[in-house]
């Protein structure tokens, strides 16, 4: 069963072992297609997640209800030789928020089918998250009122389920889609919000019969304090969080899980998992690592050909033509927007790479690279992290060959926080 790797993380981190894994957030397929590469080098699992505002029965903004995704990555995964039963599938953020703009009964309600959709999918890992107001709620709500709302979807989702799903709850995050401002400091979970959200989900499940379930809740999601904005990340600070890793201790079938772990160090990585924080979630970073990849190719081909880049003019084409993904997330002047538009490490330019016009301008710059190699003097101009690994062949100096090892480098800093012996 594809989810024992996640059943096992509570009792590695009492054991003192170094174990975790990455929760990969994208339905990029060359995300996908990277993540599974590696996978299947190291012969691990690999854990696939997405968000609630990115599929559910409505077709979220991929257009893919939860079979969908769940076709569109196996046939990745059999195109790249990755083991089908390796692979997790996770729904992340699942509760109301696609719809927290109707009344709480009203959001509860596709919510509900929303997670029946995932549950029947064969979705392995369910986070439950119902802490945002819907209309006529607080903004933020209360744990009780949060726990018996993820109730009544873990009842919906153990009555659809294919497989016995584990879960997580809590959520001490932003929002899906992140920060809308630069981020300063945080403040970290306190053990004492921790506790109580678990013991108010206990007592909740409990009462609704819940207990099957509630067996398989195995990770609680916490603030450890890391966060990006548009223009800067918030570093992971061990002694900051110290208090929180040690309550772990007295919940012992728990691991925590961390969001927006994207551009932490790899020697922060290694630290989150030492401390619990054994789920890391990655998303943003990933896709702008493949987009330095296309922006560092783009450059190489203006040069090779003495032209004019092609792909950045058509991005800002699109973008400007098309605002709606980031025109409330990048505040400041015309000038900063711009920068922001292609260069945040919100990287809300994921958003637009499925649609037509940038396809076609992604398909016309590897077209016109081809397959070829590249020259070495403009990849260590262009794409200067990528130029080891050329010269001592261990990535192809060709195109494809190129965005795919700057997704798997970032990747690659992941297994090694959760599998510290990795290699690949």
């Amino acid at each position: 069963m594809s989810t024992k790797a996640l059943l096992a993380l509570p009792q590695l981190h009492r054991q003192g072992v170094q174990a975790g894994i990455t929760s990969v957030c994208s339905a990029h397929p060359a995300v996908i297609r990277a993540a599974l590469e590696l996978g299947r080098d190291l012969g691990q699992p690999v854990l696939i997640e997405a968000t609630c505002n990115q599929v559910n029965q409505d077709g979220g903004y991929t257009g893919m209800t939860p079979v969908d995704f769940r076709r569109f990555v196996e046939g990745i995964a059999d195109a790249t030789g990755f083991d089908r039963s390796h692979l997790i599938l996770g729904g992340d953020h699942l509760g109301p928020n696609p719809w927290k703009h109707l009344p709480a009964d009203q959001a509860m309600a596709k919510a509900q089918a929303m997670v029946a959709g995932y549950a029947a999918a064969g979705f392995e890992k369910i986070h439950l998250d119902c802490s945002m107001g819907c209309a006529g709620d607080p903004i933020a709500l209360d744990d009780a009122t949060t726990a018996r709302r993820a109730a009544q979807l873990a009842a919906v989702s153990e009555a659809q389920s294919a497989v016995p799903p584990v879960y997580v709850v809590g959520t001490e995050v932003p929002v899906p889609g992140g920060a809308l401002e630069e981020v300063a400091a945080l403040e970290v979970t306190s053990p004492e919000a921790a506790r109580t959200t678990v013991e108010v989900h206990r007592s909740v499940f409990e009462a609704h019969g819940l207990q099957a379930a509630l067996s398989r809740v195995i990770g609680l999601v916490v603030q450890p304090g890391v966060e990006f904005g548009n223009q800067n990340v918030v570093a992971y600070v061990p002694a900051a969080a110290a208090a929180l890793s040690q309550s772990l201790q007295q919940l012992p079938h728990l691991v925590f899980e961390a969001h927006s772990t994207d551009y932490q160090t790899p020697q922060a990585l290694r630290a989150l998992v030492r401390d619990g924080f054994a789920i890391l979630k990655v998303g943003p970073g990933l896709t702008f690592a493949l987009r330095e990849a296309l922006y560092g190719l783009d450059l190489i081909a203006a040069q090779r050909d003495n032209a004019s880049p092609t792909l950045q003019p058509a991005m800002e084409a699109l973008m400007t033509a098309e605002p709606a993904h980031w025109e409330k997330y990048y505040p400041g002047t015309a000038g900063e927007q711009r920068l922001q538009r292609h260069y945040s490490y919100s990287d809300r330019i994921r958003y637009y790479w499925a649609h037509p016009v940038a396809q076609k301008a992604v398909a016309a710059l590897m077209a016109r690279l081809g397959d070829a190699a590249l020259p070495e003097t403009l990849i260590s101009q262009y794409l200067a992290a990528a130029w080891p690994e050329v010269m001592s062949g261990v990535t192809r100096p060709t195109a494809p060959a190129l965005v795919q090892a700057a997704i798997r480098r970032v990747l690659k800093s992941y297994a090694a926080a959760c599998l510290p012996d990795a290699a690949g």
